[in-house]
């Protein structure tokens, strides 16, 4: 079992940068492909980045390359994004998870975090 709890969000102004962390705890992180999706009221969760269970693959939506960086550090049992040059169609609720696959599909994902609100201004 894994916990997962995101921190970081909060308010930024477009072109503004933030750092999501992801603190995880229990057994197997790990072993775990991580990824981050984001939801905003209405509308589905959305894919946004995902990283294998040794951080050496990675795969981004195309709306965040190049601006969003995923990374893990096993040691820490944490997991980030890094979210450079927002925007605001950025603003969501973000939410952090674990999972047996790489994936870019929600339900691949056996645990996730309880989200942390972005909310970028123009």
């Amino acid at each position: 079992q894994v916990q997962l709890i995101e921190s970081g969000g909060g308010l930024v102004q477009a072109g503004g940068s933030l750092r999501l962390s992801c603190a995880a705890s229990g057994r197997g992180f790990s072993n775990y492909a991580m990824g981050w999706f984001r939801q905003t009221p209405g509308k589905e969760r959305e894919f946004v980045a995902t990283v294998s269970w040794s951080g050496g693959s990675t795969a981004y939506t195309d709306s965040v390359k190049s601006r969003f960086t995923i990374s893990r550090d096993n040691a820490k049992n944490t997991g980030y994004l890094q979210m450079n040059s927002l925007k605001p169609e950025d603003t969501a609720v973000y939410y952090c998870a674990a999972g047996g696959l790489r994936s870019v599909t929600a339900r691949h994902y056996n645990y996730w975090g309880q989200g942390t609100q972005v909310t970028v201004s123009s």
